[in-house]
């Protein structure tokens, strides 16, 4: 499907700034479509005059949709829909008295011009579904009331706002608390749901005739409130902005939208919406995180004191092969201590790879004979991995690290070992390459008894659901060994 941007750039002669004031438009035009109880169609006129490309499309959620499909992209020649044409040539909203029928539905259609400075740039069609018109309740007439408001407004070039807005993700919509309040901010109609909003902040009676700003003011204790300016701003109406309040546990996001249908300010549209829940689950998840963080934090510590009396086991043994297989597992046990401090620094349970890679390569060289003689470097980025994952690679690594470190150099040699990483289409690509004395002769994988290869093997193949392979190094490398892992990613 075409995009806004798509079609600007292909059908029509709008410039950039056009096309962030349509962007402004269709990012608010959810509550036109509800208060309307209609579907909008935002119409581009081609460069040449031709015709209207449908350019995007919002249906309500107040009511039942007049548009069953999908128009965006469609073309209507210039001559065929001519209330689009008058509105665009006219700059004028276009009403016609006959209702079109679609699909057996009936269907009232209003053109209204989009205007920005002196230039009509587009049409928003507004289609309302006929079928089971009744007459209208009062929260019906409030919310088209405030839709005819707004159209005048996008008709003289005064909406969308330029003012600063908040981002909120969970702004509220028409039907989670709609209040009308006139131009010395008092509350003309107010919606059930918004009533319930304000009765759970300890609001008895009705909000009608309230200054919606000092009632607010009465029942939010000062050090709760946004600071005095964005509460009038807001709850006055007179900027398109939206805070949020939190006051004994109720919480609440409250949006202002000025009307100036007239070009004088004539009060305000205040939506607001109840999100107490919300901030309750997100006040939940920050808590089970930090729990997280701090498992992680503990678990590291232990991992740390084992290592500890590990190696001063080690330094008690007289037998080498019992004391070199202690400190094997001194470096094992660190590997796994690592990720745990990285997984207890960060947010999610996902930690950069590229960080603990360089740690481990420190660790490895930092406690072998060969010292800062041989060098551990890493090309590309293995990039961010899940906690089960980056616990089983770096095992991986820190058993070929030290293989290659251990049987790869004797003491006084120097050396390189190099970590190439690639992600490609879903997997994981590792090359381990050093440039020591190579594989001995007759090498075989399958037949080794190697219980660092053995681990190595299991974790790849059995945890990690890769595929390993150790051959001699590739040139221009004369001598060494070189480690391959593929990997699949989730």
């Amino acid at each position: 499907m075409a995009t806004l941007d798509d079609l600007v750039e292909s059908r029509t002669d709008l410039d950039a700034d056009d096309v962030v004031w349509l962007h402004r438009l269709t990012a608010d035009w959810q509550i036109i479509a509800d208060l309307a109880f209609a579907d909008l169609v935002l119409w581009l006129p081609d460069r040449d005059r031709s015709g209207f490309w449908a350019a995007g499309q919002m249906r309500p959620t107040t009511g039942p949709t007049a548009l069953h499909d999908d128009v965006v992209g469609t073309f209507v020649a210039w001559n065929k829909d001519h209330m689009l044409r008058r509105a665009f040539e006219h700059g004028r909203l276009v009403r016609e008295g006959d209702p079109e029928w679609r699909s057996d539905i009936p269907v009232r259609v209003e053109t209204i011009p989009v205007r920005r400075g002196d230039r009509v740039i587009a049409v928003v069609a507004r289609n309302t579904n006929l079928l089971g018109v009744r007459t209208p309740s009062q929260l019906e007439l409030a919310y088209l009331e405030a839709a005819a408001d707004l159209n005048q407004m996008i008709e003289r070039g005064s909406f969308p706002s330029t003012g600063a807005r908040s981002a909120h993700a969970d702004t509220p919509r028409v039907g989670d608390g709609f209040v009308r309040i006139d131009a010395e901010g008092r509350v003309a109609y107010a919606s059930p749901n918004a009533q319930s909003v304000y009765r759970k902040l300890g609001h008895t009676g009705d909000l009608t005739s309230h200054v919606l700003a000092d009632l607010t003011r009465q029942l939010v204790p000062p050090k709760l409130r946004p600071d005095e300016e964005t509460l009038s701003a807001v709850l006055g109406g007179r900027a398109h902005r939206d805070t949020e309040i939190d006051a004994d546990g109720v919480s609440l996001i409250a949006r202002a939208i000025p009307l100036r249908p007239q070009g004088e300010h004539s009060g305000s549209l205040v939506l607001l919406r109840d999100v107490t829940d919300l901030r309750r689950r997100d006040r939940e998840l920050v808590t089970k995180d930090a729990t997280i963080r701090e498992i992680h934090h503990r678990v590291k510590n232990n991992l740390q004191t084992v290592a500890a009396l590990l190696r001063l086991q080690a330094r008690r043994m007289n037998n080498p092969d019992a004391k070199s297989a202690l400190e094997e597992a001194v470096r094992r046990v660190g590997s796994i201590a690592i990720v745990h401090e990285t997984l207890s620094q960060a947010v999610e349970e996902n930690v950069d790879f590229d960080e603990i890679v360089e740690r481990l390569g420190h660790m490895v060289t930092d406690v072998s004979t060969v010292g800062e003689q041989v060098r551990v470097e890493r090309v590309g980025s293995v990039g961010v991995l899940p906690s089960e994952t980056a616990t089983a690679l770096a095992m991986v690594i820190t058993e070929v690290l030290q293989n290659a470190v251990e049987h790869g150099y004797r003491d006084g040699d120097t050396g390189r070992i190099r970590l190439v990483a690639d992600r490609l289409v879903g997997r994981l690509h590792l090359v381990l390459e050093d440039d020591g004395c190579g594989l001995p002769a007759g090498f075989d994988l399958d037949t080794s008894t190697s219980l660092g290869l053995s681990i190595v093997r299991t974790l790849v193949e059995s945890e990690l659901g890769g595929i390993l392979a150790i051959e001699p190094a590739h040139p221009p490398l004369s001598h060494g060994t070189r480690v391959t892992l593929d990997l699949p990613l989730a």
